[in-house]
């Protein structure tokens, strides 16, 4: 087990070398086979977790040589369904992942078998209340796709090599499974992931540093809150990244988000359950937020963390319903058809409980723009449901080079001001793009929470100011950056001029006197 961070980092480059190594050339590009590796490592994860389980409980009763690993599937049986009341699914003993890939080499129908065992641990939630857990957990896991072999013998050799490598990942240590570590360990190849597929991988994922500022930012003054929600949840970071900062302990009620992309709601899922996140305190469920939210029986939510994606195209006035939406009514206009940011906005506000936080990452143009975003940012300005815009570095995003901001939204605000903290240049540079140190996410919500002025770095606007503005929340509007150009003395140069000028005259004359003894001689 890893005891430092130093341990730690190096122990997730010798799971990500093992993951990079499984990639086949030709084949599959690291990106798309990601779904194979995380799906390998949740596959161990839960077989290892439900097994110390079983075994834990047997010991604890005198039974200490007790296996489930050696137990028939027959007399395993009987135990069903109470191990899924308590743990939410069941794995036969046969298929348990150390059994299966102790055959794996020898089994020529591999593909079939492991088609088989991930189709039986989703069916066997089927009628509890873990189902919706469990349903479509492995859709991403193609067992028979081209992209890992042209024939089922080299498919075979694929999942071997993948089910060894997976099984090779240092993710436990003498005390058992570490919950914690296979999270941790999942995150970080999300990361890696993400990062290498550029563009492509930054609708997974926020990354570390900003999910930890959203946590910060979202729960300033408290220790402990009923629910954390996600509107469009991603991989999870964000929501997980809630629970690093306070504690599993301290969020009551648990963890709920929403995702779009069959990929990346099956990913989200899979990382609550190996952050040990129990399947009664999360809901992760797949559809369109705008269109089709599926918490309207567990809001309002006490904080709210979300990046949800930029520029979004939705319905908007094309869909005579949604303005009469509860969530978008209120603003009297909708966001536009070609924008969705701000029906984002709207929904989380509207979702958001009444002594609860909203923190966004926003688009910029948002800020500023006129037509029915500006009206939206009325709507919030004159309801003061807005409690700080806060100004990102750049190039903190994989997606995104250009500065984005969070919004900070509040329900129980005791004044009407709203501050803006330029905070562009708390970064630092690391390859091509900039990260937030402990110090630049702790200099940031120490400003929020102070809500003071500090010059060239944070202004609190009245109601009035901002309304001069014409509800213009863009951070520039409000905070003058500092002019770090040299300082000249205007008196001082002058005179220098002056003097540089009276000395070319003295110098000029001379040169005119010698020209005319020259041309006397």
């Amino acid at each position: 087990m890893a005891n430092n961070t130093q341990d730690r980092d190096n122990l997730f480059k010798t799971i990500y070398k093992i993951a990079t190594d499984l990639v086949h050339a030709g084949h599959v590009s690291e990106w798309d086979f990601k779904s194979y590796v995380l799906g390998t490592m949740f596959y161990r994860y839960i077989s290892e977790n439900l097994t110390k389980y079983i075994n834990d409980g047997e010991h604890a009763a005198g039974n200490q040589t007790f296996d489930y690993t050696k137990m028939s599937d027959r007399d395993a049986e009987e135990a069903r369904q109470g191990l899924i009341e308590e743990k939410g699914f069941f794995i036969l003993p046969s298929e348990l992942f150390c059994n299966v890939r102790a055959k794996a080499t020898d089994d020529e129908n591999l593909n079939e078998t492991l088609e088989k065992v991930f189709r039986n641990i989703e069916n066997s939630a089927k009628g509890s209340s873990s189902e919706s857990d469990f349903a479509g957990l492995f859709d991403d896991f193609d067992v028979n796709s081209k992209s890992i072999g042209e024939t089922v013998a080299k498919r075979n050799k694929v999942l071997v090599e993948l089910l060894n490598g997976v099984a090779e990942m240092p993710l436990f240590s003498t005390e058992g499974v570490k919950a914690d570590l296979f999270g941790d360990a999942y995150e970080y190849l999300m990361g890696m992931y993400a990062a290498n597929a550029g563009k492509k991988g930054g609708q997974y994922f926020t990354p570390a540093d900003v999910s930890e500022l959203l946590a910060r930012l979202g729960t300033i003054g408290k220790k402990r809150i009923n629910k954390v929600y996600d509107p469009a949840c991603g991989s999870g970071s964000l929501l997980l990244k809630v629970e690093k900062v306070l504690g599993k302990e301290n969020i009551t009620q648990g963890f709920y988000g929403q995702e779009i992309d069959l990929t990346t709601y099956n990913l989200c899922r899979i990382n609550m359950f190996l952050h040990n996140i129990d399947f009664d305190k999360f809901s992760i469920v797949r559809e369109d937020t705008l269109l089709s939210p599926m918490h309207w029986d567990d809001q309002p939510f006490e904080l709210i963390v979300s990046n949800p994606p930029f520029a979004v195209p939705w319905e908007g006035d094309s869909n005579p319903i949604l303005i009469n939406d509860p969530r978008f009514a209120p603003a009297g206009v909708l966001a536009p058809q070609s924008k969705g940011d701000m029906a984002f906005i709207m929904h989380s506000l509207s979702w958001l409980a009444s002594n609860g936080t909203a923190a966004i990452v926003c688009f910029p143009g948002i800020m500023y723009r006129g037509g029915a975003e500006q009206k939206i940012r009325q709507y919030l300005i004159d309801n003061n449901f807005v409690d700080a815009i806060i100004q990102l570095p750049a190039n903190l995003f994989l997606n995104v080079t250009i500065s984005v901001a969070i919004m900070l939204l509040k329900k129980n605000k005791t004044d009407n001001t709203v501050l803006f903290v330029d905070a562009s240049n708390e970064c630092i540079k690391v390859t091509k793009n900039n990260r937030l140190t402990p110090e630049n996410i702790a200099i940031i919500v120490e400003t929020v929470a102070n809500h003071a002025e500090v010059e060239h770095f944070c202004h609190v606007a009245r109601f009035d100011e901002i309304k001069g503005n014409d509800y213009n929340l863009s951070v520039s509007t409000y905070v003058e950056q500092e002019d770090t150009r040299e300082k000249v003395d205007i008196d001082k140069l002058n005179a220098e001029i002056a003097e540089i000028v009276a000395k070319e005259d003295a110098l000029r004359k001379e040169i005119d006197k010698i020209i005319a003894e020259i041309e006397v001689e």
